[in-house]
């Protein structure tokens, strides 16, 4: 499988894709003015605890204060706080926190709409091949290293580099460290070593809310995770942050530098494979497929809904093939269009109808092996009687068409608006309500150029009728600036 990964540079934004085969999977963006703070480490201070939810808002200088959930609080015996063991029952959070006082957390999730960051007191800090865990002593292997031999060999090499350099904490290591020498492990404990250190230091010399450690930029991050053994080329658009990301590659993965290139071209690096196109397709609800089919995609706060739909495809044998086709392309379309797209949370599939058993097992097992390939963790339940499955996806930062785009101001997110008869019927009610209420000599109306056309040519009748009931007369008046719901009535 070719992959290569683009990564777009400018000013105000860092735009990072990920493409496999010529074909766009996963698109990250960084803006100047509104960075992602996972992984940020702060020192917080305890603002209001909420006994009812076991959890408590911290304040780590944000506009917002940020969430800590009971079950994200370290509470072992080497913990600062009570001395509970991992086998004893979930503490009460007034066992465990007190209003005002100092805490070390980690953002779990970048604030996301209306809600505050999340955060865990269990801090941990990744390089290319290690997780530190400062305040932990388990040495533990990703679990997609499945060869029990290297498994072992991982877990003693990192057990005796801990011992050997006496340093205090766990590690956790990454799927990439597979093949990993002692040497480059080595590099990675003593790079974290150095960075936790640093934290201590400003742990003691700052005070609360303040940043202790902040994750590196969007560019660096790509090279520690995203770039794996199957990515062929690095292309950077940036002279700068290309020497930076050879820079740092040279530190932490030395077998990458080959695979950095500078793009100096005219033509838009993002132009290569029609990443922009495919952004601004990744911004609309229908998404068509090969064979004539097409999923529809609805982003609401509760989740997500995918509806599949056979559309022009009429297939060449029965209605069960045509619709067990269409159901295996839009499992490979779905799983690509999560990753594309960063949703989140509760995703419901909603698969057309199939009579055969072992068609939905093979659209299953189609759907299991398309998300196999994304980073983010993902559960999936069995499909139900009605054709639906549930999916739960890792939500850690906002989807695309959040960091995009902005709910309508015309209708408010709704994706409708009023028509322009329900409106002049709105303002039929509101003049006959003002009218009893008031004395006065007239009304103005004020509206959109389509609503007063309506309320001139289908609604005149209507009109007239409620300015003989009322015994006053009405004017209307078009206002440019107002959206088809907006209307005033103005008393005279």
């Amino acid at each position: 499988m070719s992959e290569e990964v683009l990564i777009n540079i400018t000013p105000q934004e860092t735009r990072v894709a990920a493409v496999e085969n010529g074909v766009l999977q996963e698109v990250h963006i960084e803006r100047t003015q509104s960075k992602g703070i996972v992984g940020n480490i702060y020192l917080g201070k305890v603002v209001r605890i909420l006994p009812g939810m076991q959890a408590a808002f911290i304040d780590i200088g944000l506009e917002r204060t940020a969430f800590l959930h009971a079950a994200d609080i370290d509470h072992r015996e080497d913990n600062d706080h009570n001395g509970f063991t991992n086998t004893e029952p979930q503490p009460a959070i007034s066992e465990l926190l007190k209003e005002g006082e100092d805490l070390v957390v980690q953002v779990l999730k970048d604030p996301l709409g209306t809600k505050g960051a999340r955060l865990t007191t269990q801090t941990s800090i990744p390089a290319r091949y290690l997780v530190y865990l400062p305040a932990s002593t388990h040495i533990g292997v990703s679990q997609k290293i499945e060869q029990v031999e290297d498994r072992e060999r991982l877990r003693t090499l990192v057990f005796d580099l801990v011992e050997n350099e006496t340093i205090e904490g766990g590690f956790i290591v990454r799927t990439a460290a597979d093949s990993a020498t002692e040497e480059e492990l080595q590099l990675d404990v003593r790079f974290l070593s150095k960075v936790w250190r640093r934290v201590q230091d400003r742990m003691k010399t700052t005070t609360a809310p303040a940043l202790l450690h902040e994750d590196i930029p969007l560019a660096m991050r790509t090279m520690r995770d995203l770039v794996s053994d199957n990515v062929e080329k690095v292309r950077i658009d940036s002279k700068e942050s290309y020497q930076k990301a050879v820079n740092f590659a040279k530190d932490l993965i030395p077998e990458v530098v080959d695979r950095i290139e500078y793009y100096p071209g005219e033509r838009p690096i993002f132009d290569l494979y029609a990443v922009e196109d495919e952004i601004q397709r990744a911004l609309e609800n229908h998404v068509p497929l090969k064979s004539g089919g097409y999923l529809v995609i609805e982003q609401t706060e509760a989740m997500t809904t995918v509806d599949v739909n056979t559309g022009g495809f009429i297939g060449r044998k029965t209605l069960e093939e045509t619709l067990f086709k269409t159901n295996l392309e839009a499992a490979q379309a779905i799983a690509r269009q999560l990753r594309l797209r960063n949703i989140g949370g509760i995703i419901i599939i909603d698969f057309i109808d199939m009579e055969d058993a072992e068609h939905r097992r093979q659209v299953m097992r189609a759907l299991d092996k398309a998300l196999a390939k994304d980073r983010i963790k993902t559960f999936v339940t069995e499909m139900s009687t009605l054709g639906l499955v549930e999916i739960t996806r890792k939500r850690t930062r906002e989807s695309l068409e959040r960091v995009l785009c902005e709910p309508c101001p015309v209708c408010k997110g709704r994706g409708m608006q009023k028509t322009p008869q329900t409106v002049c019927y709105e303002i039929f009610r509101e003049i006959l309500r003002e009218a009893r209420q008031f004395d006065i000599d007239g009304f103005l109306v004020l509206a959109s150029q389509v609503v007063i056309d309506m309320l001139l040519d289908e609604e005149a009748t209507a009109l007239a009728d409620l300015q003989e009931f009322i015994g006053k007369p009405i004017r209307l008046q078009v206002e440019a600036m107002y959206n088809q719901e907006e209307r005033d009535v103005v008393l005279l």
